[in-house]
């Protein structure tokens, strides 16, 4: 069982990010935080997130025309975005990453179970992903508020991936976060049968 100090680093004291301190984020950091969003559980081991690391001020350029107006600035003074996409091609790796099972079958030609498996398990991947920034020191700042076609035209073109959502790393400037917003109590959003 994790400790206190982890549980409010991962959920209790965690925050959604707008502002941004003036600090660089790694290679290597990126690198680490892939290594360990990628051990959690997909269905089949699908693993569909395709990650791109928007960090470049060229790169940046090419993602602020995709960028709703009340993310802009937060975007481009970011670090790093990444763009959490889908693969929408993934079954073609499972022969390597589930080779107990003929799972590839399941989802060749079968446009729904792509289309649902896809978006669905790359989103739990986008949240693994948040979960391990903050495990390693990173302040996050998810986002869903952009034009996916744009982002697909820029970053995806030719290419099997889709984007899901975006979200910005880095060091969080608290002088900036927004008072936190409440949650539902377990009666309101949970029951036990």
């Amino acid at each position: 069982m994790l400790d206190q100090t982890a549980l409010d680093t991962l959920f209790h004291h965690a925050r959604t990010h707008n502002g941004w301190q003036d600090r660089a984020v790694s290679d290597a950091q990126l690198e680490q935080l892939y290594n360990l969003m990628k051990w959690a559980p997909t269905s089949a081991n699908g693993s569909p997130a395709r990650l791109v690391f928007v960090r470049s001020p060229e790169a940046k350029a090419r993602l602020l025309p995709a960028l709703s107006a009340g993310n802009a600035d937060k975007t481009m003074a970011a670090p790093v975005t990444v763009i959490i996409g889908m693969d929408m091609e993934f079954y073609e790796k499972l022969p390597q990453l589930s080779p107990a099972v003929d799972a590839r079958s399941w989802f060749a030609g079968n446009d729904a179970a792509i289309q649902s498996t896809a978006f669905r398990n790359a989103s739990l991947q986008g949240g693994y992903l948040i979960l391990a920034a903050r495990a390693i020191g990173l302040d996050c700042g998810p986002m869903s508020g952009f034009d996916n076609a744009k982002v697909d035209a820029a970053f995806f073109a030719g290419t099997p991936v889709k984007s899901n959502f975006l979200c910005n790393l880095g060091y969080g400037d608290i002088a900036k976060l927004r008072p936190r917003a409440p949650r539902l109590a377990f009666a309101e959003a949970c029951r036990i049968e």
